[in-house]
């Protein structure tokens, strides 16, 4: 009996641990976003994307710099993590024209998702959208984003394209202490938009 209960436990963890990783594979799109939080991670994931021709632009929001406003207003200048992404798809051979940075001072996925549809109601060329972003962070991101769109009205085609450098085991994530930490607040926040922050839309 415990010997399966412990299977079943394995089982189910590691079921849960693909679900949060939700891969689309997507070949075409019109536009690549890269979600801002993690950089290394994704920079490479869109890059990669980029180079085989899965899509002719990328996206990036703004994100918000909190604190670091209060730092620039000392005098102290720091790159924001945008400016870190853009600068370094550029160096990876993502043409700069190629890269539009929306304003929106993000500071979570939903902000992201809401100013990304709210410019798509003025650019009706693009319908098909692949979301790049840290693994465990994919199941969360598709669902908000299609949450927004279909909120909107606007018919966007939502995929998603999980990072493959990112360091989290799907299948043996409860093993590992800092993939316990990145996954298990991902489950959280997913309870917490299902329940409670779609109903604000």
């Amino acid at each position: 009996m415990l010997i399966a209960l412990v299977l079943l436990y394995a089982g189910l963890c590691s079921r849960a641990g693909i679900w949060l990783t939700r891969d689309d594979k997507p070949e075409h799109a019109d536009a690549l976003v890269l979600l801002t939080g993690g950089i290394a991670d994704r920079v490479l994931q869109v890059a990669d994307l980029y180079g085989e021709g899965v899509a002719p632009r990328v996206i990036i929001v703004t994100e918000g710099m909190g604190a670091y406003r209060a730092l620039k207003e000392r005098g102290v200048e720091i790159i924001g993590n945008t400016v870190q992404v853009r600068d370094a798809l550029t160096r990876l051979g993502v043409p700069a024209d190629s890269i539009l940075v929306l304003p929106g001072d993000a500071r979570s996925t939903m902000n992201e998702a809401t100013a990304i549809s709210r410019y798509l109601g003025s650019d009706q060329r693009i319908d098909t959208l692949v979301l790049v972003s840290s693994s465990y962070h994919m199941r969360r991101a598709g669902m908000i984003f299609e949450t927004v769109f279909r909120e909107s009205g606007r018919e966007v085609t939502v995929l998603c394209s999980p990072s493959d450098y990112t360091n989290f085991r799907a299948r043996g994530w409860w093993k590992h202490k800092e993939e316990i930490q990145a996954a298990l607040p991902e489950f959280i926040k997913i309870g917490s938009f299902r329940f409670l922050e779609r109903w604000r839309l």
